[in-house]
């Protein structure tokens, strides 16, 4: 139980710091956006499904999510299964998906009980 709790303590460490570096540079890249002379953003709303168990760390993700610039959370669906969120620049839906599924949720579920 002791390595149990550890191991998530350490695991949420790893979450701030990666949460920060995605904070830095998606700033920079909203700001970029923000002050081009012709923004060439596609906006783009995607569904990244869901694996996680518990209320918890869904809202943990949703909120990672809505916090990082360019991206906002809209909604859970009713089953957990998915969340809809808001990309300011999607040119590649996919890789948005990909992206917040690798960077937060995954490292969300190694926190879960």
């Amino acid at each position: 139980m002791a390595n149990s709790m550890i191991s998530r303590a350490g695991a949420g460490m790893v979450l701030s710091v990666v949460f920060c570096r995605e904070l830095i540079t998606s700033s920079y890249a909203v700001a970029r956006a923000a002050f081009a002379r012709v923004p060439q953003t596609r906006s783009a709303i995607v569904a990244v499904p869901v694996t996680l168990k518990t209320d918890l760390g869904i809202a943990t993700l949703a909120n990672m999510v809505t916090l990082t610039p360019g991206t906002c959370s809209l909604h859970v669906s009713d089953d957990r299964k998915w969340l809809y969120v808001h990309a300011l620049d999607a040119p590649d839906p996919e890789s948005v998906v990909s992206s917040i599924v690798s960077t937060f949720e995954d490292r969300i579920r190694k926190m879960e009980p």
